[in-house]
């Protein structure tokens, strides 16, 4: 999740200053590497960049010298391109006499590039962010004004993306936002422009949001909003901003635990656009479909999200896999793998030790490493022979959500492309994530206020929704520290049934095809006096049997088991701020474990 910065000022003043304070304030989203360039009116480009943060690469490379009247800042959160001196932004163009940054996934970087190079360009890097720059190029070389340059460049980068874009010899930046978040700061000799507002409060409280299909350029004393389609004209009003710079980082969400839940249907459709373009997924399909045994190993959230692909890849395309956490792979599995093998390793962070010890062990093996993780870079993407990037951007709350989702969401759209299977619509599954948590809101806060005492609870699924059992009892277990098991349904009448009492809670997972079976799972609970809650779609066998239902919507059963989960985020968030506790950063815990 990188960040842009941009700011056009009256008079050529020491740049650099401001460019590190937005860039402090913007590291919050999480970053790689950071660069910032200065444009001044003798017509040359300062630009200097590298790996590592603000205010180390800062001192290294003297931002605080930089001048002019006009700079771009940009934070990197690596997904086209390792992190590395080149691959970070801003960028130039082929002449040197342009630069830009971006925010967000050109997912036709590849194609773009080799288009790029075809035509003579010169193109230094593997960076998304340099493709924005010289798709611009492209039409300014043709004779097209700045804006109408954009206008075409826009319709050539594909995915969701906002970008900011200066040229020498003009005193003015461009900007303009597809699907990426992008807002304007109106001083009284200043404008600027950046991915987030945090960035732009020091300076000023006055601001303009920009819109998907839209063109800013920023003057020293005004902006123009222009329709991209249209090329229209768009006059809109700034507003003001009073809430605290902690609120705005939240994006007034009162934690980054639940505004990365609400994020869950953004970044599930960026992933879809990223996979649907890498480079990656023919080799991960080959060695999939060629492997003697296949190998899902992860640790925590990662590993519930193993277990569903493992019946995803079964179901969908016949392929069995094996789910397993990552210190039993080494006892249970490595004395018997060699190179005919494969492993898809899975980690948000791509430093778990823990994962990493045993991708050691497989290689020592000959065993295929292959890996899905968020963190490009990374340790586990660097022993990878193939990574598939889940493209969340910096998950900030300890316990993980949109992580997760991403996960399984990857794992289901290998498993119909190995599967040959019809198209499951996979691009409904964001529109999907955002209906779900807006209408199973209300219900789990009514059920919160009726087990707020409770500190034991089990969670219990079938098929497809037992890995989000597990999931969900880790959640409840991560930020409300009560006792939560995670279990197959069918198996709690083999022990832990006898610990059912009155009113003991005992959440159900159904999915539509397992209702039946859910259905005697609840009465086992409810004739013994226990309180069973449902997650599951509209079903009155469901509402006759449970005491209460958590209504999800109606969707294919693969889709059924991505949205059952949450509720159950929601769940956990809810009770945990009902006991006083902050979800973010919970007890013990932290969100990249190195040591074993």
């Amino acid at each position: 999740m990188c960040g842009i910065f941009g700011i056009v000022t009256a008079n050529n003043q020491v740049l650099g200053t401001t460019l590190i304070e937005a860039g402090r304030r913007l590291s919050y989203r999480g970053y790689d590497s950071v660069g910032c360039a200065s444009l001044s009116d003798d017509g040359t480009i300062d630009l200097r960049k590298d790996v590592g943060k603000v205010d180390e690469v800062a001192s290294r490379l003297n931002f605080s010298e930089m001048y002019g009247k006009r700079g771009i800042l940009q934070l990197r959160w690596a997904t086209f391109g390792s992190p590395s001196q080149v691959n970070a932004q801003p960028h130039l163009d082929s002449d040197g006499d342009m630069v830009g940054a971006h925010n967000g996934n050109v997912v036709n970087n590849n194609e773009l590039r080799a288009q790029f190079i075809a035509r003579g360009m010169n193109v230094r890097s593997d960076n998304d962010g340099e493709t924005c720059v010289h798709a611009v190029e492209l039409y300014i070389d043709q004779g097209h004004d700045f804006v109408e340059a954009i206008r075409c460049a826009y319709h050539d980068l594909e995915g969701d993306y906002a970008f900011v874009i200066g040229k020498v010899h003009e005193e003015r930046l461009y900007a303009i936002k597809k699907g990426s978040s992008l807002v304007v700061g109106l001083g009284d000799d200043f404008t600027c422009v950046s991915s987030d507002l945090p960035s732009i409060l020091p300076f000023t409280q006055k601001v303009v949001r920009i819109y998907d299909g839209e063109i800013v350029t920023l003057h020293a004393d005004g902006i123009e909003i222009r329709a991209v389609e249209s090329g229209e004209r768009i006059n809109r009003p700034p507003e003001f901003i009073h809430e605290s710079m902690e609120a705005v980082q939240k994006g007034g969400f009162p934690h980054f635990m639940l505004k990365e839940i609400h994020e869950q249907s953004t970044v599930a459709g960026e992933l879809l656009h990223i996979l649907d373009y890498s480079d990656q997924l023919e080799t991960y399909l080959d060695k999939v479909s060629s492997a003697r045994n296949v190998y899902l190993i992860g640790c925590g959230t990662s590993y519930h999200a193993c277990i569903l692909g493992s019946v995803y890849l079964s179901q969908l395309a016949k392929r069995p896999a094996i789910p397993v956490l990552a210190p039993q792979f080494i006892a249970q599995y490595a004395h018997s793998v060699d190179h005919q093998d494969v492993g898809i390793f899975v980690s948000q962070s791509g430093e778990t030790k823990d994962v990493l010890n045993a991708l050691e062990v497989a290689q020592k093996r000959g065993m295929a490493v292959l890996s899905l993780v968020n963190v490009i870079g990374s340790t586990l993407m660097r022993a990878s022979e193939a990574y598939l990037p889940l493209g969340c951007g910096y998950e900030i709350s300890v316990p993980a959500t949109k992580t997760y989702t991403n996960q399984v969401i990857a794992f289901l759209y290998l498993a119909q492309k190995l599967g040959s299977y019809q198209d499951l619509g996979l691009y409904k599954l964001p529109e999907l994530i955002a209906k779900t948590i807006s209408i199973v809101e209300p219900k789990v806060s009514q059920i919160v206020s009726r087990i707020k005492n409770r500190n034991d609870f089990y969670c219990l699924g079938y098929g497809l929704t037992y890995p989000v059992a597990l999931e969900g009892a880790l959640k409840l277990k991560e930020i409300t520290y009560a006792h939560c098991e995670g279990m197959l349904s069918t198996e709690f009448k083999h022990g832990p049934l006898s610990a059912v009492t009155e009113g003991f809670p005992v959440i159900f997972i159904a999915g539509p095809q397992d209702i039946p079976i859910i259905v005697s799972g609840i009465n086992e609970v409810t004739c013994r006096g226990g309180y069973a809650i449902t997650i599951g779609e509209d079903d009155s066998r469901l509402h006759s049997n449970a005491h209460d239902v958590v209504v999800i919507p109606s969707t294919n059963t693969y889709f059924n088991s991505i949205l059952s989960i949450i509720p159950l985020q929601l769940l956990s968030y809810k009770m945990s701020m009902n006991l006083g506790y902050d979800p973010d950063y919970p007890r013990n815990l932290s969100k990249t474990l190195t040591v074993d």
